[in-house]
This record gives C-alpha cells, sequence and structure tokens, in this order.
C-alpha cells in the first residue's frame, strides 16, 4: 500500500475516532464503531491525576505519557505531534505557564475543531492548533524547545522524515520525548500488513532495534529508553488475523508489542 493510501486510512479512521468520547471509544470493540477489529485504547495509560488533564481533550488514544520524561520547563515553547483533542498539549501548558507556549500539529480536521473547542472552553491564549503533516511541517527551522508525541509516529509512513522534521524545528539544545508503539522481532505478516490494524497503532509499528537506530542517525545525542510496556493484544483481536496455531507461535515466539517512552536532544 502506497504511503498516501495509508495516511488517508489513518485520516479517515481518526476523523471518526474524533468525534466519539473516550467511553465510547473504549466499549466499542474496534474504537471507531463497526466492530471490525480495533480496539484503540487498549495502549492508553491513566492522565486523570496529571495537573491540566481535560477530560474531554482525552480519548484514550495514547500509549504513554510523553510530557512525564520531557523536561519541560516554565516558559517553554513546545510542540505536540498529533495533537488529537488536545490532551497532551493541555498537560505540556500546565507545566510551561502564562510565560511558555504550546502548539498542536494533526492533520485530522475533526480532531483540530474538537482541540480548538476545548482550547477556547479553557479560555488557554497560549496554545493553538495547526494542520500539517508530521513529514513535512509548516513550522519554521529552531522554533521549540520540547518536541512531544504521543503514540503517533508509528502511523506516519516514513519515521526517517519525521525525525528529520523533529530536528528541524527543534532549537540548538531543545529535546523530544515520544511515546510510541514498536515490535521485537518479526510479527506474522497478516497482522503486519493489515490496514486496520495499521490504523489502531500496531501495523504501522517498526522493530524497536531500528526505531532507535532512526533517532541515533538523524544526529540526535543522549537517547534514553525511558519506559516500555509489552502490550497483550487480545485473542479476540488476533483470531480476526490469525489461525489457532498461528496464535500459539505469535504467544511463544521471542516476539511481541511495546510501548516505549523515547527521549533525545538535539
Amino acid at each position: 500500500m502506497k504511503a498516501e493510501d495509508l495516511k488517508y486510512i489513518v485520516k479517515e479512521k481518526y476523523g471518526v475516532i474524533a468525534n466519539q468520547s473516550k467511553l465510547q471509544n473504549e466499549t466499542s470493540c474496534c474504537g471507531a464503531g463497526g466492530c471490525a477489529s480495533v480496539d484503540y485504547t487498549i495502549f492508553s495509560e491513566n492522565y486523570e491525576k496529571l495537573k491540566g488533564y481535560h477530560s474531554d481533550a482525552d480519548l484514550g488514544l495514547g500509549c504513554g505519557i510523553p510530557t512525564q520524561f520531557a523536561g519541560i520547563k516554565a516558559g517553554d515553547s513546545v510542540l505536540d505531534l498529533g495533537s488529537g483533542a488536545g490532551n497532551d498539549c493541555f498537560v505540556a501548558r500546565a507545566i510551561v505557564g502564562e510565560s511558555g507556549h504550546v502548539t498542536g500539529i494533526d492533520f485530522t480536521d475533526a480532531m483540530l475543531e474538537k482541540a480548538t473547542k476545548n482550547c477556547v472552553k479553557l479560555g488557554f491564549k497560549n496554545v493553538e492548533f495547526v494542520q500539517g503533516d508530521i513529514e513535512e511541517m509548516p513550522l519554521p527551522d529552531n522554533t521549540f524547545d520540547v518536541v512531544v508525541s504521543n503514540c503517533v509516529l508509528n502511523l506516519v509512513p516514513d519515521k526517517k522524515k519525521a525525525f528529520t522534521e523533529i530536528m528541524r524545528v527543534l532549537k540548538p539544545g531543545g529535546s523530544f520525548c515520544v511515546s510510541d508503539v514498536v515490535i521485537k522481532g518479526t510479527l506474522p505478516d497478516k497482522l503486519q500488513k493489515d490496514a486496520e490494524m495499521y490504523a489502531g497503532c500496531v501495523s504501522g509499528a517498526i522493530e524497536m532495534g531500528d526505531y532507535l537506530e532512526i533517532i541515533n542517525n538523524q544526529g540526535f545525542k543522549h537517547v534514553i529508553l525511558h519506559k516500555q510496556k509489552e502490550i497483550e493484544i487480545p485473542a479476540d483481536i488476533l483470531k480476526n488475523y490469525l489461525n489457532e496455531t498461528e496464535i500459539e507461535q505469535f504467544r511463544n515466539k521471542e516476539i511481541g508489542i511495546f510501548s516505549i517512552t523515547v527521549a533525545a536532544k538535539k
């Protein structure tokens, strides 16, 4: 499948999800309705006790809490890649305070609309949301102190381009922290290539070693893997892609799906 086709699928899926509540995403068998197969919330972390948390912005779509390890300080300029309904942006805003600034970028219209409405409701003047592709961001060089992202870069077809763009928009000495989904070993082809599982954050994931190599190859320094957690994919999801023998092989091999939170400096 071509990169543009994959982007279209992601945009369509997340456009539907944007118009659902976190509860709807959690109680639907596939997140986006219609009972296809994908549960978009199996990776999510609990944000409810974090300063700046706003329930209307939480769609349960993350796979970590990147702001936890991002080193954000008061007065910083922060960029959130794939900002969705604004969840991580509002948490970051609580850290940067009135003197800082937070920008969220997303390419799904419905997500941008929801995030903007949430921002207006909260009365924030130093948070903005812009439309754009993470592979070619409409943002100037050397602008941000910190870049964060939560379970989004795995959906980007060209991850090298994405990290090149992160390097470009960061100020010298700036840092990024992203939570993402990666794999260890080789997933069965049926699971890896299916477009719906791609939109659900699994088949778009790449091998962990390759992911970290991309970061290092873009010239980032002090790469730190802060957190990794194995993701248990329920059998009722796997059975839509694999037969019983393949499921057993999947469980017993040294392969798996993990959420990680990794940070590095420019």
